[in-house]
């Protein structure tokens, strides 16, 4: 049952009903519903700045996780220039180098760009970002894989070639005695007069004539093996090991300088020429082996001669005559 409201009548002097006017009634519920309203707003507009709704957890949840892939692939990124940095700067100042090349621009190296942006961006449309950030990593992967299959290829390659720089320093290349005039070969390789026996036997090395005292020098990079004097003719003696096969032989000098294990260079003084042993007069008896068995001195002279002064000394040693041990 609805209840009745009464008031006190002045002018009638009793409790009257309260009758309130439809508009003010109309006027009271407005003004609750903008009160509610009011409220309403003001309660959505917090909600909205400080607490989120499932679609923006969800999209932050996302964008933490592109972001998290985005600092990884940056790191990676960086890695992988400054490795391909390196790489290319080991290209430009070694390997273009040795083969004389011209080191590349970075234009050169960077290519031409043809893609352009719009281009790009309707290429990439249809892919979502976490689409195009698995294929990034894809492609960042491949691309260190690459790297370090290239990385392994040089290191060999560095190898290879710090071998080959070593055998090229280790290889007899120069004459054992100065002889820029081309005027100290007396006896070839080959078979020759023996000076002593009057018979002809095979001469294994090259026989070059000098003051004693002239200076002998080691002919490549190697080790000395033997230094002492020989009971076969030889006299004062070195053998030198220069490794990859090969070894050569120093003979009659009149004294030694370099002891056995002593480690030499191409043009070290190991001893002085000399007339010791079987010999017949102040020489250098110079021989190569390679792989164990006696090889022509004469072609291992590129380090020291022009090709119209080998052709010179090649015909000299060649000459027939009488060898001097």
């Amino acid at each position: 049952m609805k209840k009745v409201k009464y008031y006190y009548s002045t002018q009638t002097q009793q409790f009257e009903p309260l009758k309130v006017p439809i508009w003010k009634k109309l006027l009271r519920a407005f003004g609750i519903a903008s009160a509610i309203l009011v409220a309403a707003g003001i309660i959505v507009s917090v909600a909205f700045k400080y607490l989120q709704s499932p679609n923006e957890k969800r999209m932050n949840s996302q964008l933490a996780y592109l972001q998290e892939k985005y600092d990884l692939l940056k790191k990676d990124l960086l890695t992988n220039q400054a490795a391909l940095k390196e790489l290319e700067e080991r290209d430009n100042q070694v390997y273009r180098v040795i083969f004389e090349a011209e080191p590349l621009t970075d234009q050169e190296r960077n290519g031409k760009i043809t893609l352009d942006e719009k281009e790009l961006e309707k290429k990439l449309s249809p892919f979502t970002n976490e689409e195009l950030i698995a294929a990034l990593e894809k492609n960042m992967l491949q691309l260190k894989t690459r790297m370090q299959a290239q990385e392994a290829s040089y290191a060999t390659l560095q190898k290879f070639i710090d071998q080959k720089q070593e055998m090229l320093a280790s290889i007899p290349s120069i004459q054992p005695v100065s002889n820029q005039e081309l005027e100290r070969i007396a006896s070839g390789f080959g078979k020759r007069i023996d000076p002593i026996y009057k018979i002809e036997k095979f001469h294994a090395g090259l026989d070059f004539t000098a003051p004693v005292g002239t200076p002998v020098y080691a002919t490549g990079n190697g080790t000395v093996e033997e230094a002492t004097y020989s009971t076969e003719g030889y006299g004062n003696h070195i053998w030198i090991r220069h490794g990859f096969g090969y070894r050569t032989h120093y003979c009659h000098m009149v004294k030694l300088k370099s002891p056995a294990g002593q480690k030499v260079k191409r043009g070290d003084i190991i001893g002085w020429v000399g007339s010791t042993g079987k010999s017949t007069g102040p020489h250098c008896h110079y021989e190569i082996e390679r792989k164990g068995e006696k090889i022509d001195p004469i072609h291992f002279f590129y380090n020291d001669l022009k090709p119209e002064d080998f052709e010179r000394m090649v015909k000299i040693a060649q000459a027939g005559n009488q060898s001097f041990d």
